[in-house]
């Protein structure tokens, strides 16, 4: 059974930085899904971004799916993401992306703030701070 939190955050859609279609959260449903809030003004935040997308390449054909959300706005996105490019796709959350990862379970707002969702859409876990690559490697083991 989902939450409120739950139910909106898969009804959601977030605009791409690059143009193009939005990102639909319905989409993105029957798969396992990491999804990233960060910031280009957060350093942890984008110390773990080359990280997540070799965990997103590594393990894309076992049917996981990255999102990075960007609580920021869109030039510093695309500035950043032109130096360095990410092979999963990033929406924008813009300041509201504080409000929806608090909702989610990011109870003090702070960036980077991970949640992961079962591919029945449920929140299996979350994680405030960075990553390591030991947290990602427990991850990739969730669904095997």
């Amino acid at each position: 059974m989902q939450d409120d939190a739950t139910t909106n955050f898969w009804a959601a859609g977030f605009e791409s930085p690059a143009g193009g279609p939005d990102w639909v959260m319905a989409n993105f449903r029957g798969k396992p899904l990491l999804v990233n809030f960060w910031a280009t003004w957060c350093p942890p935040c984008v110390e773990e971004m080359p990280m997540l997308n070799r965990f997103y390449q590594s393990r894309r054909d076992a049917g996981w799916q990255v999102l990075g959300l960007a609580v920021d706005q869109i030039d510093p996105v695309r500035s950043f993401l032109t130096r360095l490019p990410m092979d999963f796709p990033i929406g924008m959350a813009g300041l509201s992306g504080v409000a929806l990862s608090r909702s989610l379970g990011n109870e003090t707002g702070g960036l980077p703030f991970t949640v992961v969702f079962s591919p029945q859409g449920q929140v299996v876990h979350r994680q405030i701070g960075k990553l390591s690559e030991a947290d990602l490697d427990r991850l990739g083991q969730l669904f095997l």
